[in-house]
This record gives C-alpha cells, sequence and structure tokens, in this order.
C-alpha cells in the first residue's frame, strides 16, 4: 500500500473518532453544580455525586432490609443456578452476597479499588466463592462480551459521570435477551426523605435507557422507596 494510502486511511479513522467522540460530547451540558450536584446535566438531569468508599458501613446497615426490603429486589429478579449477573457499582457486597447462592457467577464491578477490597473481603468472610472482582472506570465496564444474562445497579445509575458510555459498553456485554435491572428511589414521592439528585422517575429512567438502546421490559412494583426497572435491548 502506498505513502498517500495510508494516510488518506489514517486521515479518516481519525475523523470518524473525532466525530464520535464529538457527538457524545454533545449529550452533556454543564451549569453550576447544585448540592450534591456534578453541575453535569444529561438529558435534562444533573447527574449526583458519588457515594465514596467511606461510605461502605451505610450500605451494610442492619436497618436496609426492613426499608429497603432487599430481600424483595433478589427474589424478584428471578435468578437461576446457571445465570450469570453482574452487580455494578457493587459496593461494599451487601447484594453481591446475596445474589452469589443463586447464580452461577456474580461479577462485582466497582470503579473504586477500596470499595472492591472491602468488598472481596466481606465475600471472604462469608466463604463466597463465585465471585469475579472487575475494575471498571467512568465510561467502560471491563466485563466480557455478551456474557451477562442479569445486570443490577441498586442506586448507582444517578451516579454515573458518563450515563450514555457506560450504558453502551453494558449493551456489549449483556446476552441477547439478558436483563438490565435499574433500582432507584422515586423522585415521584416527595415523602421519601432522600437527596433529591439521589431519586428519580420512572418517565427519565426511561428516556435515558431508551436513548442508549434499552426497552423497559417490566417493572416490580412492591419495594416501599424505589422502582425496580427491568430492561431489555432494543431490536432493530
Amino acid at each position: 500500500m502506498s505513502i498517500n494510502k495510508l494516510l488518506k486511511k489514517y486521515y479518516i479513522t481519525l475523523f470518524f473518532i473525532l466525530f464520535i467522540q464529538l457527538a457524545h460530547s454533545q449529550n452533556y451540558s454543564y451549569k453550576k453544580p447544585s448540592r450534591d450536584g456534578t453541575g453535569k446535566v444529561y438529558l435534562g438531569r444533573e447527574i449526583s455525586t458519588i457515594m465514596g468508599h467511606l461510605g461502605a458501613p451505610w450500605l451494610e446497615r442492619n436497618s436496609r432490609l426492613s426499608e429497603e426490603r432487599t430481600d424483595l429486589v433478589v427474589k424478584s429478579i428471578g435468578l437461576k443456578k446457571n445465570d450469570v449477573i453482574a452487580d455494578f457499582g457493587a459496593g461494599s457486597g451487601y447484594y453481591t452476597k446475596r445474589l452469589a447462592p443463586l447464580c452461577s457467577l456474580v461479577y462485582a464491578v466497582d470503579i473504586q479499588r477500596e470499595m472492591l477490597k472491602i468488598n472481596k473481603n466481606n465475600m471472604m468472610r462469608n466463604k463466597v466463592d463465585n465471585v469475579a472482582f472487575v475494575l471498571g472506570s467512568d465510561k467502560v465496564t471491563n466485563l466480557p462480551d455478551q456474557s451477562l444474562d442479569y445486570l443490577i445497579m441498586v442506586d448507582v445509575y444517578h451516579e454515573l459521570e458518563y450515563p450514555y458510555e457506560i450504558m453502551q459498553d453494558i449493551h456489549r456485554a449483556m446476552k441477547l435477551n439478558g436483563q438490565v435491572i435499574l433500582v432507584e428511589y422515586k423522585k415521584e414521592d416527595p415523602k421519601i426523605m432522600i437527596k433529591p439528585l439521589h431519586k428519580m422517575s420512572v418517565k427519565q429512567v426511561e428516556k435515558e435507557m431508551n436513548y442508549s438502546g434499552f426497552i423497559l421490559n417490566h417493572s416490580f412494583n412492591e419495594l416501599p422507596m424505589q422502582h425496580m426497572l427491568f430492561f431489555t435491548k432494543k431490536i432493530k
């Protein structure tokens, strides 16, 4: 191949990469951060700040079962022994250790090394051995292609710094009929005393997930404070 053809191919590839990056950057706008917010806006919603690893004890609080009915969350997924699930934003491992006995493998994914260390120690204490720990980033999950029957995020989605990019990568990691499950505090209910940016409405979640290539399949509506929404890939 001649030098001119190589250069032409290089510049076409570079142009394509820059075009994609520009298109993605236009998904976000910026404003002065509100309380507990980042100032970064995605499809009309300000993205919240994230919970650091120092918040791990709150995730493991004794009252969580009765407050959030975490037992119903786990049961309503309907896991089978051969299923593979990702606990995305796994944190301390509260859900990881509850999901593991019900399936063949749990990918515990987090972007904080400290949280993964806490999670790993938690699994060792509880003698859970079917968990793979994955360090993700703000744009990439590092999960294998088409490997997941389920992926669950519990009070995590609203904190994603790059929700579009992460959901595109999750789309890649899901099996054809795999389901993405989002659990988020109900923005529609003012009686739920959670910081406003840590709550989401069904309308907003659907809007964002549709934009990322997912469609609402069904919902579980028996949780006291949270939505539990099941999404599948859009059929092209």
